[in-house]
């Protein structure tokens, strides 16, 4: 007869979250959210989970229920850069969303990096190879990939959020960046403005790539031509969109035929630019109409009112975890690799007709 000594670490410590699941007849992750937040589980499967735990007097603990089974509890959370964003708060939104849902399925966040340096990278890697996260979401960013290593081959289940990768195999959860800035536009043009400003973010970021690519489409089919639209911007990153939104306001200053119309592709850059073309002595919408894109509660107190196309960070978080849980539980055959979370316009007094002089 062997003494404890000898005894497996499992046996000793007691049943495992995987024998529930195994009596239960249910995946484990399945298990974990019938017990972190009943309300996201039938409750047939409920009740099969909650028989088969009062049976084998399984106690939920999270973090030793990691320890147990040997497979952590934690979901890493990589940014595309520094935490700051200006007043856009769209990063402290998508962290809040996610770590909400990840919650209700028995699971932590971590943040895995504040920049994309070399050391960032590697530090990212470390953490997926050596088994310390369970899985990742990657947040408008491509995947880290340093000295030949990459976070696509360390074998974890990652889902994209805010950048569409799933040409390249990845799970994605996008907004409808292209047709909610088309829809805008069209507007826009309704209202009767013909010449308009985009300020753009970095050249060839996907972002700025789908917004433009929605501004010339709505154009094109109002019977207007590309010159119809002056461009600025198109060097700096979306977290200098304060910058983006002063330069803006010079290169506006130095148009000939100004705009009557003028399309922010952040939160942070409109409210720099009206800041700036304010002090010239233009007002809004008197002069020019202008719309941003984020959605960032702020923008219902800058001066005046800014109307902004919303991202619905809350349910891009929540379905993004959701298929990220899928993943995990290996229950992925079949599913869509891309999911549209539609974004809408809030409509303020920054938004108005085309200037009757115009």
């Amino acid at each position: 007869m062997k003494n404890n000594k000898d005894m497996p670490v499992e046996e000793q410590s007691g049943p495992l979250m995987a024998d529930v699941a195994r009596l239960a007849g249910v995946a484990i992750s399945t298990v974990s959210r019938a017990l972190a937040n009943p309300g996201r589980v039938n409750e047939k499967t409920r009740a099969k989970i909650d028989a088969a735990a009062k049976q084998l007097g399984y106690t939920p603990n999270a973090m030793a229920r990691g320890l147990r089974s040997g497979r952590s509890n934690i979901i890493m959370i990589i940014l595309p850069g520094s935490l700051y964003y200006g007043v856009s708060q769209i990063i402290p939104q998508v962290l809040q969303s996610i770590n909400k849902a990840l919650i209700q399925n028995g699971f932590h966040l971590m943040i895995a990096n504040l920049d994309r340096d070399e050391m960032s990278e590697r530090h990212i890697l470390d953490l997926a190879f050596s088994g310390t996260v369970r899985g990742a979401v990657i947040l408008s960013s491509k995947l880290p990939e340093v000295d030949g290593r990459s976070l696509d081959n360390a074998g974890l289940p990652i889902v994209s959020m805010l950048l569409d990768m799933s040409d390249a195999g990845l799970p994605s959860v996008v907004t409808n960046d292209r047709e909610a800035m088309r829809d805008v536009t069209a507007e826009l043009i309704g209202l009767g403005h013909r010449r308009f400003l985009y300020i753009a973010g970095p050249e060839g970021n996907y972002h700025d790539v789908e917004r433009y690519a929605g501004t010339i489409e709505a154009l094109r089919a109002a019977g207007l031509s590309e010159e119809a639209v002056s461009r600025s911007g198109g060097r700096l990153d979306y977290q200098e969109g304060f910058e983006i939104g002063v330069q803006a306001a010079a290169d506006f200053a130095r148009l000939a035929n100004r705009p009557t119309a003028v399309i922010a592709t952040s939160d942070d850059m409109a409210i720099s630019f009206i800041s700036r073309v304010q002090r010239m002595g233009l007002n809004i919408p008197d002069d020019f109409s202008i719309v941003s894109f984020d959605g960032s509660p702020v923008c219902e107190f800058s001066s005046p009112p800014l109307s902004t196309i919303e991202q619905p960070v809350e349910e891009m978080g929540q379905a993004a975890v959701d298929m990220l849980m899928e993943r995990i539980d290996a229950a992925d055959k079949g599913m869509a690799m891309r999911h549209v979370v539609p974004s809408k316009l809030i409509r303020r007094e920054s938004f108005a007709l085309a200037p009757s002089n115009a």
